[in-house]
């Protein structure tokens, strides 16, 4: 289940949302595990045909009601649901089991958040999805000229429509050294130096910003900027998560990063950009590095490798990542506010089904052959081969006694005394019989379907056995051979023989047809005794298994850490033959509903919407997605790069843009800037970044007056520019900047940026571990790997400033700023104010910073940096 991240906010906030007004993340996920919950573990006693205590748990409405008694929410100490689900009530739910503690978790911090749900069925049916704003074509909108550096002034039309309306006015523009230091912090993440902007305040040009800007988009800084804000969107991390004992390591996610990186800087269309990172293994691609760019799909979370939430994380990062479309909340039931059915959701499910991850990952670039790559080779195939080894004769150990006469034979009379059971009771009986279910299964299936071999069997468990019998027996030749000859007379004798003969078969080099009918049946590709190894991997011992895993860690580290590694590419891969998908009812995978065809949702792609035929269907969903037929995916991304220059979106949830998401508050420029990123800028994301900062609301000021905070105090209207903080790695690679000890390699692997000796290379190229994630990002609001980031928190606690006052990596940098500096007095003050705040001291400033290094031992000019480095004005861009 995966609710973690929204869990946290839901318990820890101070300030609960009432829970008539609950935000779209505190309804996903009410959506996605109290609903789901309630329908597999409560209805059948508080649904719809059986209420007992008058309690109904399948609706709103019914779980505010409570029972007859009274409500069973309100305070989490007093709640009668939470007390029940915890067994300390007088009422223990459910009545037969326990909850598990995961489910336990999510119910009280649901309850302390307000138990936030929708207001009642009837308002959820009422949202008409014809007229909602976000479904709706790109129309045509004109407004201001057309193309070229003239349509810079049509954002501000725009813009002032609704300044006006507001009874609003721009603010003035902001001074060139504001203005400079904001298009550099906003572009390539790294501040300007002194040089730049005086260079910058002296050109009288007008199109000198013009010129700043083109300069910046040209600089393969910016897809070092711009790519982190995508990883954000593709919950991008090194590592697995919780996997059990595997290695947890990505050890080629950094492929992906690289690819990210390098489409930026190219200006790849964004078009296209989508369809690689969905579909790249159906491209004709020039360049083979481009199939990295498939780790959007495959550096997920990995849910101690449970399938079906694998690829609900997948469609959940393609229905909110490109389209702004909570397709995930039809996992269990049709959506309850989007018109999105569940089959729409299983439509999808099959496509991701129907493709793997290949184990032997597609090498990409050139790889030269040189003595210490040769070495490393033969040394990781070895490492590999020991491995693999090994694991080929712990599990063929692991089986060896099923292969026993005497095993064969207890497991066929076992198939005889189950075969009238139901599965779940035969499963339960295996187990207290100490037989394992999982092979038992087997022999069931196998005897019930294979006649040749097992159809005398089945007549001689089904009648008295006598001679007469004996003889009329059909099928393979060895059986009714070995039967005559040993003339059984009960069941346990007949067993016995065909323990004997399928144990012989094992390892029976005979070419006879029917010989080899018995060898294929038992060790065969599907052979009974030939299962997966996660179905016996519980009979290995676990001293076993800890060896395996260190020699199989062994060889994932060698590929994760040596840098003469070669780059290989995260890619999917379709199946021979594509599943035919079929929905699961309440989103049990044990409660298989009616099949569904491989397709579009019918909200985007309409009723007479055809099948995907070419495999899996990704390429042609990746096609469709990006369609200028679907307004979502243009509405989505061009929302998302505002949002990114302005700190927030024109629409104010980037990742839901579902009907119960508030407009737009400029829905024409939203359209219009989709409309001409597609039709006029080829899907260019250089031109739009064009576009949106020459404009006069970007380049406003950010000071804003008394009386603008009280009229427009979100800055809904764009009546001013609005400050931000540096973000995590705007901070840490300006302080690296100012050390003048940034290293500006573009690409490579992760590195750890919280150990030492520090790195020094750009935050980007930081090591994310989605399972420990370092605390200084979380203190920073660095975006959580867990899913998909629609956009990242903002606060302001303690161990930020801490961080830069006490952390070794920041005094460092304030030692290496003040290194840069010489001499003593007033010039080096000005020096030092030149390299981090790339100005010159003011006359107070000059005379306080002097006085303070006069009076001070010889640290003070390493703690006059690190008072400039923990200053307002270099943490935030106005």
């Amino acid at each position: 289940m995966r609710f973690c991240s929204v869990l946290l906010l839901l318990a820890t906030s101070s300030q609960l949302i009432a829970a008539d007004k609950p935000t779209a993340e505190q309804l996903d996920f009410f959506e996605k595990t109290i609903r789901p919950m309630f329908l597999s573990d409560c209805t059948r006693c508080h649904g719809e045909k059986k209420q007992e205590a008058g309690l109904r748990l399948d609706s709103p409405a019914g779980i505010r009601k409570g029972t007859d008694k009274g409500t069973i929410l309100g305070d989490v100490d007093k709640s009668t649901l939470i007390k029940s689900v915890k067994r300390h009530g007088e009422f223990p739910m459910p009545p037969d089991k326990e909850l598990p503690q995961e489910k336990v978790e999510a119910l009280v911090a649901w309850v302390k958040a307000g138990a936030p749900m929708p207001v009642s069925v009837v308002q959820e049916t009422k949202l008409n999805p014809k007229d909602h704003w976000a479904f709706k074509p790109l129309g045509a909108v004109n407004k201001g000229p057309g193309t070229g550096d003239q349509a810079q002034g049509t954002v501000d039309r725009f813009v002032n429509e609704k300044l006006k309306a507001n009874n609003l006015t721009m603010s003035p523009r902001a001074d060139k050294r504001t203005l400079i230091r904001r298009a550099y912090c906003d572009l390539i993440g790294l501040p300007p130096t002194f040089e730049e902007i005086e260079a910058f305040e002296k050109d009288a040009s007008p199109d000198a910003f013009a010129k700043i800007v083109d300069k910046l988009l040209a600089m393969p800084q910016y897809g070092e900027r711009w790519g982190r804000h995508w990883l954000d969107v593709a919950r991008y991390a090194d590592t697995k998560g919780y996997v059990f004992t595997e290695d947890r390591n990505y050890p080629y996610a950094y492929t992906f990063r690289e690819y990210v990186i390098r489409s930026l800087n190219e200006d790849k269309p964004f078009n296209r950009f989508v369809v690689e990172q969905l579909a790249a293994d159906k491209l004709e691609l020039k360049d083979k590095r481009d199939l990295a760019a498939m780790g959007f799909l495959t550096v997920g979370r990995r849910f101690s490798n449970n399938i079906h939430d694998i690829i609900d994380d997948r469609i959940d990062l393609v229905g909110r990542g490109l389209m702004g479309l909570s397709i995930g909340c039809a996992r269990c039931h049709d959506h309850k506010f989007d018109p999105v059915p569940i089959a729409d959701y299983y439509s999808l499910y099959g496509v991701f089904q129907s493709s793997f991850e290949p184990k032997e990952l597609p090498l990409i670039g050139e790889v030269k052959k040189t003595p210490e790559l040769i070495a490393f080779e033969a040394e990781l195939e070895k490492k590999e081969k020991a491995a693999a080894d090994f694991e080929k004769k712990m599990y063929a150990d692991a089986l060896a006694p099923f292969k026993k006469p005497d095993s064969i034979a207890t497991m066929l009379l076992a198939t005889k005394e189950t075969e009238r059971l139901a599965n779940d009771k035969a499963d339960k009986w295996a187990v207290e019989q100490k037989i394992d279910p999982r092979i038992l299964e087997r022999w069931r299936n196998a005897v019930k379907g294979n006649d040749a071999i097992f159809g005398p069997w089945r007549t001689l468990a089904a009648k008295p056995i006598t001679p007469e019998l004996l003889k009329t027996l059909k099928g393979n030749s060895h059986v009714i051979e070995m039967l005559r000859e040993s003339q059984p007379t009960k069941l346990a004798d007949v067993a016995i023989i065909y323990g004997e003969l399928l144990s012989l078969a094992i390892t029976n080099s005979s070419k006879s047809t029917d010989w080899q009918a018995l060898n294929t049946l038992l060790v065969g590709p599907e052979g009974v005794l030939n299962p997966p190894n996660t179905d016996i991997d519980k009979l290995v011992l676990i001293a076993t298994k800890r060896i395996f895993r260190g020699l199989r860690n062994e060889a994932m580290t060698m590929r994760a850490k040596s840098p003469l590694a070669p780059p290989r590419a995260m890619v999917m891969n379709d199946n021979p033959r594509p599943t035919e998908p079929v929905v699961f009812l309440r989103g049990s995978p044990n409660n298989r509903g009616s099949q569904v065809p491989r397709r579009m949702p019918e909200l985007l792609a309409g009723k007479d919407r055809k099948p995907f035929a070419n495999g899996s269907g990704r390429l042609e969903m990746a096609n469709a997605i990006v369609d200028p037929a679907n307004p979502l995916t243009p509405r989505v991304i061009v929302n998302r790069v505002w949002m990114w220059h302005f700190g927030q979106g024109l629409v104010r949830t980037p990742s839901d843009f579902g009907l119960r998401t508030d407009p737009p508050t400029h829905p024409e420029l939203l359209d219009w800037l989709a409309k001409t990123f597609i039709t006029e800028d080829g899907w260019s994301l250089k031109k739009l970044h064009r576009r949106i900062m020459l404009s006069e609301s970007y380049q406003q000021s950010s000071l804003v007056k008394p009386e603008l905070a009280k009229a427009d105090p979100e800055n809904r209207w764009l009546s001013h520019f609005s400050r931000h903080r540096l973000d995590f790695e705007g901070m840490r690679d300006s302080l690296l900047v100012s050390a003048g000890t940034l290293d500006r390699t573009i690409g490579g692997r992760s590195v750890n940026l919280f150990t030492a000796p520090y790195t020094t290379r750009r935050s980007v190229y930081g090591f994310v571990d989605r399972q420990n994630l370092p605390g200084t990002f979380q203190a920073f609001d660095f975006a959580s790997p867990e899913q998909h980031t629609p956009q990242r928190f903002q606060t302001t606690v303690p161990q930020q400033a801490l961080f830069l006052m006490n952390s070794p990596f920041a005094i460092e940098q304030a030692k290496a700023a003040a290194a840069r500096t010489s001499g003593m007095g007033e010039e080096r003050v000005k020096q030092l104010y030149r390299t981090i705040l790339s100005r010159n001291p003011t006359t107070e400033e000059q005379f306080l910073a002097s006085e303070y290094v006069a009076q001070q031992p010889t640290l003070a000019w390493e703690q006059l940096a690190q008072v400039l480095l923990l200053s307002n004005e270099f943490a935030f861009v106005d």
